[in-house]
């Protein structure tokens, strides 16, 4: 089973796409915000995918990415991006931090198993 990693502050957001993803086949586990999910990284879990939010509180989603990205074991990881912005110098951002594809809020079930499939292997 594959293992993903919420990291989003809004608790609706992280209850239902945990619901989404298990009903999906995956294995879900979720941080309330960039701290935390730096904290589960760090603990040793090692997801096959990270979703993250953009706009947190603290840690924006960009920073967390390139903090991800300096840990060993989450170099390569596909990191899809979830937030309301839609702007492409946002995307440009993403991108140039490591993230490996977006998502715009509201994103629907079928959408976000769609695109997980795309970048899990």
């Amino acid at each position: 089973m594959k293992k993903i990693l919420l990291v989003d502050d809004s608790t609706t957001i992280l209850l239902s796409m945990s619901a989404i993803l298990t009903k999906a086949g995956y294995e879900a586990s979720t941080a309330g915000n960039a701290d935390e999910g730096l904290t589960k990284l760090k603990g040793g879990l090692k997801p096959d995918l990270l979703i993250t939010d953009l706009n947190m509180p603290g840690m924006n989603g960009i920073d967390f990415i390139k903090e991800v990205r300096k840990l060993p074991d989450h170099k390569f990881m596909p990191i899809l991006f979830l937030t309301t912005e839609s702007q492409q110098a946002k995307r440009d951002e993403a991108k140039a931090a490591g993230a490996s594809g977006w998502l715009v809020k509201p994103v629907d079930a079928a959408q976000l198993v769609g695109t997980i499939k795309l970048v899990v292997k």
